[in-house]
């Protein structure tokens, strides 16, 4: 089946699986080819993709423009169009971000610890590739580039799966990679898209294509995170949505809640950091509370308030029990009253998504007490939760956020895409 010019189904599912499964053996080999490479090939490879990204800018942008076209058709909201549109400059940026994290130090061979033990024996922990990478997104096309970026960097292929709504997109992006790539001598199975987007792909992925992936990352909303972690026969870097709270502690200068706040909820509505949910101090509400709610009002978001909220300003709407546990990717904000710290941290475990969560205070032992308390990926003083970014921590850039408890948590760069293994050196040294 054909729509616009673009394959979306395959009509003949038995073909899919083999192709697919030719894409895992073709990663395989390709992530052999890369532990051959060394860290200066490596980056020079990266550099190279860079610049082929920049010399398809054409090719992205029209690509680009029919996906976001098909899009507004589909009546799809502002949030989703802005984190699906290309300009010139985010495809600067996204250039620009491949040669950041060909820049920065190589992991793979780095020496995490040693020691030498009473019989001679001298051990090393030393970072490896984790292998071939399965990355499932939906329609954000920089995640694209990110991601093929951060795993080649680690030594590991990867196979990217990306929605219907940034294929087109996509599929310039990776096309641009692999020129990139190839003029280095890098086999383009380092780098692959599935070229359809045919849900069946996603579950082929999750089985593993007979052994060829070694784990799967998902970035997403919670039905498609929902689903991996069901169906994944491979391990998984969960990225859970980001249902991320502000919290105006009551020594909380005001000026400084306003300008953190409104940053954190309206610098870019459709990103995983971004704040949706405000808890104001009952202690400091009087002062606190109208201010900061009429500042997000006259910006345009809209505020859904619980009772103590929709008296300080007549177009604050009634919160659902819903509204505590929405990631909202809109302009609009839930907002609620709390009785202290202890609510706060109570509401954030209840309602939360462990993802990313911000307390505002001149106050340092309350402060340690929700950085202590809150168990979430990124927790954050006086700061933006919108800085929840690989970029932001100084990684180059982040395939997600990852929220479980195992292996990589926070932002996923290059480090987390690497695992590890003993390197142990005897003189003939036996076991008694």
């Amino acid at each position: 089946m054909r729509a616009n010019g673009l394959t979306v189904l395959y009509a003949d599912k038995t073909r899919l699986r083999a192709d697919l499964l030719a894409m895992g053996r073709k990663a395989r080999a390709a992530q052999r080819a890369l532990m051959l490479l060394g860290a200066q090939a490596r980056a020079e490879a990266l550099r190279a993709s860079a610049g082929a990204i920049r010399a398809a800018l054409p090719q992205i942008l029209k690509a680009n423009e029919a996906d976001v076209s098909e899009a507004r058709g589909s009546g799809q909201n502002d949030a989703f169009i802005d984190r699906l549109l290309l300009t010139p400059e985010r495809v600067e940026g996204i250039a620009k971000s491949v040669e950041d994290i060909a820049d920065l130090p190589d992991p793979v061979g780095a020496v995490i610890s040693e020691w030498t033990r009473p019989n001679g024996l001298k051990i090393s922990r030393v970072r490896t590739p984790l292998g071939v990478i399965g990355v499932i997104f939906e329609s954000r096309p920089n995640v694209t580039a990110d991601a093929g970026a951060l795993c080649l960097k680690a030594g590991n292929a990867v196979i990217l799966r990306t929605g219907s709504g940034a294929l087109r997109s996509a599929i310039e992006l990776v096309k641009a990679m692999q020129a990139g790539l190839a003029s280095k001598a890098v086999p383009d199975g380092a780098i692959q898209l599935v070229p359809v987007a045919d849900r069946e792909a996603v579950g082929l992925m999750l089985a593993g294509l007979d052994g060829a992936i070694d784990v799967i990352v998902p970035r997403g909303g919670k039905s498609l995170v929902a689903r991996v972690q069901a169906e994944a026969r491979v391990p998984v870097f969960a990225h859970l949505d980001g249902n991320n709270h502000v919290y105006v502690h009551e020594k909380a200068d005001l000026a400084m809640a306003r300008t953190v706040l409104l940053n954190a909820k309206l610098r870019r509505t459709g990103v995983c950091g971004a704040a949706e949910t405000l808890l104001v101090d009952r202690a400091c509400a009087a002062t606190h509370l109208a201010p900061l709610v009429k500042a997000l009002l006259d910006a345009g978001c809209a505020v859904r308030g619980d009772e103590a909220t929709l008296g300080v300003d007549h177009r604050v709407t009634p919160a659902s029990q819903e509204d505590w546990s929405t990631e909202f990717l809109d302009r609009i904000i839930a907002v609620k009253v709390v009785e202290g710290l202890d609510e706060a941290i109570r509401h954030v475990e209840t309602y939360g998504s462990h993802h990313t969560d911000a307390i505002i205070t001149a106050d340092e032992a309350a402060a340690r007490r929700f950085l202590t308390e809150v168990d979430s990926a990124i927790v954050l003083h006086n700061a933006s939760t919108q800085f929840a970014d690989g970029g932001e921590f100084g990684f180059g850039a982040e395939i997600g956020i990852a929220t479980g408890r195992m292996h990589a948590r926070g932002p996923v760069g290059v480090e987390q895409l690497t695992s590890f293994k003993y390197v142990v050196k005897g003189e003939g040294t036996v076991r008694p």
